[in-house]
């Protein structure tokens, strides 16, 4: 059995441990961080610690943590002959540069703590500098999901990229739009089969082709009305998107 230090306490953190929790091959003997508060939520399941000095024994030291503190910690950490790797999706393995054996172990989906996911569904993208890792990371990430491929560090850059405007952009769309029922008195929730509907579609056919709405038929009268109704970022926001589909479905506003 390969055991694992899960660094990080955070929504990706928190469900990789629990994804390891029934697997026959790979174990988390230890959960670390900087702050003791952060692992009450863990110390009744396992060992936690917030000293690096006081590491556990692990075939695999696994990063679970922040972009912009990544390199801090992983410079702190002990020499080790374990294999380190980090689950971000932007950040190169050069940022491990410490170690002798490292890695990616990402996880592509949006997490937050308080919301199960099935793991078993979610794509795993690996990537180490050598190949006996590598068939280690396959291995671990095949233990929890049934879609595992290897990426490399340029083109994990570009999916996360790719997510960040099909995840975090349409997040931030979902959030204007509850703000503009909420000032209308109108339940949010009347916009959930139109939410389904739209995700749901392009799963058989491009973004391209099911793009619909005022922007591409050019309703000029629809898209004044609109924005009298707006405030002036949403104004921005919505002006910019309704250019952004118009050029790209060969229209001017």
């Amino acid at each position: 059995m390969k055991r694992i230090v899960l660094f990080g306490t955070g929504n990706v953190a928190t469900h990789l441990f629990e994804a390891f929790n029934d697997s026959p091959n790979f174990k988390i003997v230890q959960v670390y961080n900087h702050d003791i508060k952060s692992l009450k939520k863990f110390e009744q399941k396992i060992s936690v610690t917030t000293d690096l000095s006081n590491l556990k024994e692990a075939d695999i030291y696994l990063l679970a943590l922040k972009d912009d503190v990544l390199e801090e910690v992983s410079l702190a950490i002990p020499t080790t002959g374990a294999l380190v790797v980090h689950t971000s999706g932007a950040v190169g393995m050069g940022v491990l540069k410490k170690f002798e054996r490292t890695g990616v172990f990402y996880p592509l989906q949006t997490f937050s703590k308080n919301k199960k996911v099935d793991f078993t569904s979610i794509p795993l993208c690996i990537e180490a500098n050598l190949t006996s890792d590598k068939e280690v990371l396959f291995k671990m990430a095949s233990e929890i999901s049934e879609k595992v491929f290897e990426i490399s560090s340029e083109q994990r850059k570009s999916i996360h990229l790719a997510a960040v405007f099909v995840s975090n952009f349409v997040n931030l769309m979902y959030t204007e739009g509850d703000n503009i029922c909420q000032q209308n008195n109108v339940p949010f929730e009347i916009l959930h089969p139109l939410i389904q509907e739209t995700a749901s579609k392009i799963l058989n056919m491009s973004p391209m082709d099911a793009q619909t709405g005022p922007a591409k038929r050019k309703d000029q009268q629809v898209i004044n009305s609109h924005l009298g109704m707006l405030s002036e970022d949403q104004k921005e926001i919505y002006s910019l998107l309704t250019k952004s589909i118009q050029n790209l479905h060969g229209k001017e506003l």
